[in-house]
């Protein structure tokens, strides 16, 4: 349970199609605590589509006649799909590649950011986007995933950045950047490492304790999901 936040908290999860979203959605969902949580996705109403920057814009608007929310996190991301893969040297790179998964993972969550903040309720109200340790500079120690390690980079400036203007307006809010760890979903599917991937189930388990011990002095930060700070 999230003691942290009021009693008969409202809540939201987007890319909520994914492993991760519907994990959070079934958690958030089972606690008595949490007054509502609605998930967004692609075939949602209203629906959400990253590609779509005036649907981003459209789907705030409608969820600004409801009340407001003190968890917003954002479950949605791209590594690879049908016609890519991760790139493991620099001439695997191109523009389709780099357009797509920044597109998922970078521009998509700063209109979230730009949109959504607003929507967050005064007093402690949490909005966490999932990053992941290969968008960290400092910890880059084998190379490689060149798209989706700059998306995520991205999306930890944009996290930090954002954490400082909102803290003017909303002082008891906390926005982070959160490592999930690896996850069993189709995204790791493919690599060694699914082999040692922990359920969705257990991993939003494991996000939502630690986004509850945060403090609004943690806004800006980039944690994993064991609650440690990550290097940038």
């Amino acid at each position: 349970m999230l003691d942290s936040l009021p009693d008969q908290f409202h809540a939201l999860v987007t890319g909520a199609s994914g492993a991760l979203g519907q994990a959070f959605i079934q958690h958030l969902a089972q606690d008595p605590r949490c007054a509502s949580v609605q998930g967004l996705h692609r075939q949602s109403h209203p629906a959400l589509d990253f590609a779509d920057e005036d649907g981003i814009a459209g789907a705030a608007r409608q969820l600004a006649a409801g009340p407001p929310l003190h968890l917003i996190i954002n479950a949605a991301g791209l590594l690879h799909r049908a016609d890519f893969m991760p790139e493991k040297r620099l001439d695997d790179m191109h523009y389709a590649q780099l357009r797509a998964t920044f597109e998922a993972n970078t521009f998509g969550p700063a209109l979230l950011l730009r949109h959504f903040t607003p929507l967050l309720a005064d007093g402690r109200a949490i909005m966490a986007m999932l990053s992941a340790r290969v968008g960290s500079i400092g910890d880059n120690r084998l190379g490689g995933w060149y798209s989706y390690r700059a998306s995520k980079a991205a999306l930890n400036m944009l996290v930090k950045t954002a954490a400082i203007e909102v803290a003017r307006s909303k002082p008891a809010s906390i926005l982070v950047a959160l490592h999930p760890g690896t996850v069993a979903s189709p995204l790791s599917q493919p690599f060694r490492s699914a082999g040692r991937a922990r359920p969705a189930h257990d991993a939003a388990r494991d996000m939502l304790q630690v986004l509850d011990t945060l403090q609004p002095q943690d806004s800006g930060s980039f944690r994993a999901y064991d609650g440690s700070c990550l290097p940038w």
